[in-house]
């Protein structure tokens, strides 16, 4: 190894797996000293977005299994994770190749699956702000902040009235209390002046369904659509949390086509850049990318999906990345079915997944609630704070 020159030794350490960096650093002193370098981690990860390398797709039915992006043919369930108990774990999120993972409100946790390396999150408890309110549905989201080189958790608990009357918001909307959990310093920290748009957030079902309140994590931010209520006349909202200031912010839209029909917006990521999804009464759905985040002038129509033959009616999709050559799109659609789409030439092609839950290997019988998360396997995250003791290692 000696001979080998040192920046041919550093380009063939980029190109390989992170599951392969692992093994190497047994290798020798030099290596291990390498590979746990924080300029090596980060040309790592850069590398690996920049050519879609070591990336994963996780599907959920009761239990967690991964695809390979390269392959997307042959399922792997996760087993033994640090929150597995017979399967019912959720994955909220994930942000470079880290999961955070949701088993209840007191058990928690940031997962690396390539390394097994995990922390539980310390869990604050929720402060109830009236004798006759109760916790109702909580909202998470999970993201990093480039700033303060930091993973936070934020925690939106929903308030509502113990005997079912009313929304617990005297009469507009519900209360909240909004908490963010930092991982590096495993503290919580509550939001205070909370917008009054966030007392509209709660719809019923709404949230619940393909699992709308887990929120999106773009730019520098957190983001949740605040869903529409025709009778007062408020449109669909989307609202960000910049986690570097810990502060909501109204995001603009669109100019949206009008098509002489009712629509619904759903919001998402593509390649870092934050979208949306504007279902026409689930007849088509079109696809909206903000190339310069914040910015309404940078909206751009990329394509518009309908007249899919096998798929009756468009009740909810997912963008989740691009092809290796740019030309399509892979797409979950109705959280059961994973397809990619040409959008020049309007055609779709159906992905079936072997030894993963059965509607993605098309199983059109098969009606269960499914999930889709685009992950990295990354396993850097505990290596850049330098703190490998402190953390609980599974």
């Amino acid at each position: 190894m000696s001979r080998i020159p040192h920046e041919i030794i550093h380009d063939i350490l980029l190109q390989l797996p992170v599951k392969s960096l692992v093994r190497f650093r047994s290798l020798s002193k030099p290596i291990c000293s390498l590979i746990d370098g924080q300029d090596f981690i980060n040309l790592h990860l850069n590398h690996s977005i920049t050519v879609k390398s070591n990336h994963s797709i996780i599907l959920k039915e009761w239990d967690l299994f991964t695809v390979d992006f390269d392959a997307l043919s042959d399922a792997v369930e996760v087993k033994h994770h640090p929150l597995y108990s017979g399967g019912g774990t959720e994955v909220i999120g994930s942000v470079n190749g880290l999961v955070f993972l949701r088993r209840s409100e007191t058990n928690i946790a940031v997962y690396n699956l390539s390394t097994r390396e995990c922390k539980k999150c310390y869990v604050a408890e929720t402060e109830i702000p009236r004798r006759d309110l109760t916790t109702g549905y909580v909202y998470y989201g999970f993201g990093y902040d480039s700033y303060g080189d930091d993973y936070k958790v934020v925690r939106m608990a929903q308030f509502v009235r113990e005997d079912g009357g009313g929304d617990g918001g005297g009469g507009f909307g519900c209360e909240y209390e909004v908490k963010v959990y930092s991982l590096k310093n495993d503290k919580w920290k509550k939001i205070e002046g909370l917008p009054i748009r966030l007392r509209l957030l709660s719809k019923p079902f709404f949230h619940i369904l393909n699992r709308r309140g887990y929120g999106v994590f773009a730019g520098h931010a957190l983001h949740w659509i605040v869903p529409q209520r025709r009778q007062l006349g408020i449109r669909d909202c989307v609202l960000g949390f910049d986690i570097r200031d810990d502060k909501f912010f109204e995001l603009p839209q669109p100019y949206y086509e009008n098509k002489g029909m009712n629509f619904q917006v759903d919001v998402g990521v593509l390649e870092g850049n934050l979208c949306v999804m504007c279902n026409y009464e689930h007849v088509c759905v079109d696809v909206w990318v903000m190339k310069e985040y914040g910015v309404k002038e940078s909206w751009c129509k990329m394509f518009s999906v309908q007249g899919i033959k096998w798929i009756s009616a468009f009740m909810f999709l997912r963008t989740l990345v691009y092809s290796k050559d740019g030309d399509k799109v892979l797409l979950e659609v109705n959280g059961e079915k994973l397809l990619w789409y040409d959008w020049k030439n309007k055609h779709a092609k159906v992905v079936r997944v072997r030894g993963g839950p059965s509607s993605f290997n098309f199983t059109d019988d098969n009606e269960m609630e499914l999930q889709v998360i685009l992950i990295g396997k990354v396993f850097y995250l505990f290596l850049s704070y330098s703190m490998l003791p402190a953390y609980a290692i599974c």
